[in-house]
């Protein structure tokens, strides 16, 4: 109204009589009219080129897949022939050295008949790096073994472990050259280890394991059981130092051998050094004169047990300046906690143990008692020899008990006879022969043969002064069987003496005490 008019669109042309018959559709009949009609054909499509960045990531990835499709066939296949059995017949240890490779392993491998293919081993061993390198060693491998097994054995590391033992008191000369003698281990030892340092015991080590080492080993075992043992000890031994305790030890384990008796041998020796009396131990002697050889190989004499050296407790007073073996840990414990006992004297009991005693006059008894059980079982056995003992001395020579005669009577051998004392015994292979009869007690005089008498000063100890024991009684039967001789006007009629009892005989034979009490310092 008051603006401008805006203009209206204008109309549109009128259709020309040409266009309007063009548009319009011829009638068709109502049968044309139902039929389907074609539709138009779709528009052509636009093809675009494709950039080249696409396309290679495209084969990338589709190389990538077959790849990755054929690595796991691969995998697969390599798994399954490495899992079957290999062509070893039976089992079979072999050696590999230092530094070899995997090519060389499974090179040695297959001259040794473990596995077939060692490319496969090769190739195996790749894929499972995850395992572990493999490792030198000495390995047993088991019949058929399969190369995931070979494998297994080597990245395990679980070689053969060899043994090398050392029985309780030996020498440490005897060890190094036991040592020596092993095949297995390799290398010299620079110097022989000093006694009592070393620990007995079975050690395990691989093949290759040098001597040295072994001898460190054994030494660091030592320590620390030395250790151990030394801080658990009785506050009221008469030894101040570990030193002292390894000395101790080792004369302890030389006297004995058995398990239930080294307390009890223990307790002897720590009551003498209490009362300050000489240990008079054997073994003592033997390593004062053959040193580390360890033993003599015979019996020892009357005149070594009186030569002084440093470790002859016959001649010292105290504990021998050192360890005359290599104790084990047992001989330590029972040193650190003797049996709390009085004993003084032990002697030897025919079982492999002994008879211990507090008095001297006791040890005199169960010395009597040893003797005839050593008659008794060494009367067809003449000639041998007791090895690293001291020989009692006979009856007549002890007087009154002098200071150089041993406390400790064939100490822990039951076997042979001493040398000298070997005599033919008129109760072997009777009833009253205690290797025959179940019932012998050495701690039971009333089941113990009485010892024969001994022989007369100046005798030989295999010689005899008169028929002992049923030859007395049956000497005084034959003197009472002959006939009384005829009667004489000046003497009164001969009458022939009843032999004694059996009993009174036996009473008045004195038993034989060979050992010599010690003399207290």
């Amino acid at each position: 109204m008051f603006g401008r008019r805006k203009d209206a669109p204008p109309p549109p042309p009128p259709a020309s009589p040409s266009t309007s018959g063009q548009m319009r559709m011829a009638p068709r009949s109502p049968s044309e009219a139902i039929k389907p009609t074609t539709a138009p054909p779709p528009p052509p499509k636009v093809r675009r080129p494709r950039g080249g960045l696409l396309s290679s990531m495209s084969a990338a990835l589709s190389l990538v897949l077959f790849l990755a499709v054929g690595a796991m066939l691969a995998v697969t296949f390599v798994s399954r022939q490495a899992g079957e059995a290999g062509p070893l017949a039976m089992d079979k240890v072999v050696l590999i050295p230092r530094n070899t490779g995997v090519n060389e392993i499974a090179e040695l491998l297959r001259r040794e008949g473990v596995i077939a293919q060692p490319t496969l081993f090769e190739l195996y061993a790749l894929l499972n790096r995850q395992r572990g390198a493999l490792r030198a060693g000495e390995y047993q491998f088991k019949a058929n073994v399969s190369i995931d097994g070979a494998l297994d054995v080597l990245t395990s590391g679980r070689s053969i472990l060899h043994s090398f033992s050392v029985p309780e008191g030996l020498t440490s000369q005897q060890i190094i050259a036991r040592m020596m003698e092993n095949e297995i281990l390799t290398g010299e030892v620079a110097e022989v280890p000093p006694e009592g340092s070393l620990l007995p015991d079975t050690y395990k080590f691989e093949r290759g394991m040098t001597r040295q080492q072994l001898v460190a080993s054994m030494q660091s075992q030592q320590r620390q059981a030395l250790n151990q043992i030394w801080s658990r000890r009785a506050s009221d031994l008469p030894i101040k130092t570990p030193q002292e305790l390894v000395i101790l030890a080792s004369i302890v384990e030389k006297e004995t051998g058995r398990a239930d008796e080294r307390t009890r041998v223990a307790g002897v020796f720590v009551n003498r050094l209490n009362k300050r009396m000489r240990l008079q131990s054997d073994p003592t002697i033997v390593y004062g004169l053959v040193g580390g050889k360890g033993t003599l190989g015979r019996g020892i004499t009357r005149a070594e047990i009186d030569r002084p050296t440093p470790y002859n407790t016959y001649a010292v007073d105290g504990l021998p300046p050192g360890p005359i073996a290599n104790p084990g840990r047992a001989a330590m414990e029972a040193v650190a906690s003797p049996s709390r006992t009085r004993d003084l004297y032990f002697v030897a009991d025919g079982t492999g143990g002994h008879a211990f005693a507090e008095s001297y006059e006791q040890h005199q008894r169960n010395v009597a008692r040893w003797r005839q059980v050593e008659r008794s079982r060494d009367a067809g056995q003449a000639g041998a020899a007791a090895v690293d003992r001291v020989e009692p001395p006979p009856p007549e020579t002890r007087g009154d008990a002098p200071a150089a005669a041993s406390a400790f009577t064939a100490a822990g051998l039951p076997g042979p006879a001493r040398t000298g004392s070997n005599p033919a015994d008129p109760i072997a292979g009777t009833a009253r022969d205690p290797l025959l009869n179940n019932t012998f007690d050495l701690n039971s005089p009333k089941n113990v043969p009485i010892a024969e008498e001994p022989p007369a000063p100046g005798r030989r100890t295999g010689e005899r002064t008169k028929p002992a024991n049923g030859q007395a009684e049956r000497a005084a039967r034959r003197e009472a069987a002959k006939p009384a001789p005829k009667p004489d006007t000046a003497d009164k009629p001969a009458v022939a003496e009843k032999p004694a009892p059996r009993r009174q005989q036996q009473r008045a034979q004195p038993a034989q005490a060979p050992a010599q009490a010690p003399a207290e310092n």
